[in-house]
């Protein structure tokens, strides 16, 4: 067997997610179809580097794969890309030693969100971005932005339903866009990234732009390590899946 390692995008929009479930079209279970085809029915298991929920989307997904045949790595590519569903493309592929994991050996993922905040919105964007149509002091999320970054235990901005018991994580990024007037870009790049906890952070940055908490609340509702301190989920279809680094394969 060969470890293959692809770097993927998909749009999420159709997706139940990228994890196998029982029910419902997940990414992993459309990759690990075309991959049996593609080794004569043998089944073949797909492991990503995380989750993403229905409607989120990524840009670069990482996965990992075990196949009985060593292909050219166009080949293999063009194969892949070609036979999986059009919602699903390949970016890269690549031969790795065995002991590479998708999702163990992770070092760092960056997440972007999109908020299009025109009027009115915009139907060409409405599963690409979250929409947001009321009043937003930028300056005020500018100046609450810094203080997600560091080393925190970030149990306030965790979904229930998380079995991760430590809930340590380190932003090493936390930044704002302004792509144009009608849309906005969050970035945030850390070592990892509890469940849901994007989508927590933005809805809590919105509520403080929206004048519905203080600017400087950050650092207390961190503290709290309570759910409820924070502000609301943030829709799916504005978070991207940007980026996944390997210190061994990427030199970060």
């Amino acid at each position: 067997m060969f470890r293959y390692k692809a770097i993927i995008a998909y749009d999420g929009t159709n997706f139940n997610g990228f994890q196998r479930q029982l029910n419902g079209r997940t990414v992993q279970g459309e990759l690990e179809k075309t991959l049996s085809k593609m080794a004569n029915g043998q089944a073949i298991i797909v492991q990503g580097s995380g989750r993403t929920d229905a409607r989120v989307h990524a840009l670069g997904q990482v996965i990992h794969f075990d196949f009985p045949e060593k292909r050219p790595l166009e080949r293999m590519r063009f194969a892949l890309d070609t036979q999986t569903p059009e919602d699903i493309a390949v970016k890269e592929v690549e031969i790795v030693d065995e002991t590479f994991h998708a999702r163990y050996l992770v070092q760092e993922k960056t997440y972007q969100f999109r908020l299009d905040i025109g009027k009115p919105r915009s139907p060409f964007r409405r599963h690409y971005a979250s929409y947001y149509p009321y009043p937003l002091d930028l300056e005020k999320i500018q100046q609450a932005l810094p203080d997600f970054l560091g080393t925190h235990d970030f149990t306030s901005f965790c979904a229930s339903g998380s079995s991760v018991e430590d809930k340590v994580r380190t932003i090493y990024e936390a930044k704002m866009t302004i792509a144009n007037e009608d849309e906005i870009i969050f970035t945030f790049r850390g070592d990892g990234f509890l469940y849901k906890m994007i989508r927590i952070i933005v809805g809590t940055l919105l509520k403080i732009g929206n004048g519905r908490l203080p600017a400087d609340s950050i650092p207390k509702i961190i503290a709290a390590k309570d759910r409820n301190q924070a502000g609301p989920t943030a829709h799916p279809e504005g978070l991207y899946l940007v980026h996944v680094g390997y210190e061994a394969l990427d030199n970060e």
